[in-house]
């Protein structure tokens, strides 16, 4: 851990310049520009709350702010795991020519998919607004939360990065798995009242989106305390999913180069 704290230290610079750039480079040839991150996750809500609540009849108390909640954590952890599978081949030129850590090119990736959580949740905050949900003070617990969402996507993102340099088909296994798991968190449904019981406690304690969203809304939308046990338990395994991950890339990176 000591090595990752120093080469946090030294390469922190690089992987926010890298993170700068692609968020320019992203938007550059577009006509509306940063706006389609804007857009982008506020034409999924109209949808999902259409399909919901005018085709199936069926809703939650502010709705399109629940779905909207929903959205901005699986977009975060989705593209954090489905992102890190050939980002070492992506970056070919780089980890071929100089040396950098490799987990700092994911942590620099992982920057800018911060980047795009920030201004969402900022629209959270529009949306709660508009909708007229309540303020509480429980809405500070979004930062711990937050972090556990981080870090439970960075460990497991850092071990996808290894094992996607071997496994040339892992990229579309993560995509199956994500797409299934899309269904089993509650992007557009509450877990814990449409799914009947033992299996919704079993959803919410052992899918990590599943239970970062409904966190995310009981402080939001229902003015609730977290549960700290829960969030407890997955900082424990983010953290050791994160050092197992460092490890692995430590072992091996020097011969990802020669792989790809």
């Amino acid at each position: 851990m000591k090595k990752f704290i120093n080469h946090i230290k030294k390469y922190y610079k690089y992987a926010v310049y890298s993170a700068k750039a692609e968020l320019k480079c992203e938007v550059a040839n577009s006509y509306l520009n940063w706006i389609w991150w804007i857009l982008d996750p506020i034409s999924f809500m109209l949808i999902y709350t259409f399909i919901v609540e005018i085709v199936f009849k069926t809703s939650e108390p502010y709705f399109p702010v629940f779905v909207f909640i929903g959205l901005t954590a699986w977009t975060f952890f989705k593209q954090m795991l489905s992102g890190s599978v050939k980002l070492i081949s992506s970056n070919r030129s780089i980890v071929t020519k100089v040396y950098i850590p490799k987990y700092i090119l994911l942590i620099s990736k992982s920057f800018k998919y911060l980047f795009k959580l920030f201004i969402s949740f900022i629209l959270v905050f529009v949306l709660m607004i508009i909708f007229k949900v309540p303020f509480t003070w429980q809405i500070l617990w979004i930062i711990p939360i937050l972090f556990v969402l981080y870090i439970v996507s960075l460990g497991i993102s850092m071990i996808l990065l290894h094992f996607g340099i071997y496994v040339e088909d892992l990229y579309n296994v993560v995509n199956i798995v994500l797409r299934l798991m899309f269904y089993l968190s509650g992007v557009f449904y509450n877990i814990r009242t449409r799914v009947p019981e033992p299996y919704n406690d079993l959803l919410l304690r052992m899918n990590p989106a599943a239970f970062i969203m409904d966190e995310f809304r009981k402080v939001l939308l229902e003015g609730r305390m977290p549960s700290f046990a829960g969030l407890g338990f997955w900082f424990l395994i983010g953290i050791i999913l994160c050092m197992i991950g460092i490890k692995i890339i430590h072992k091996y990176e020097n011969s990802y180069a020669k792989v790809i």
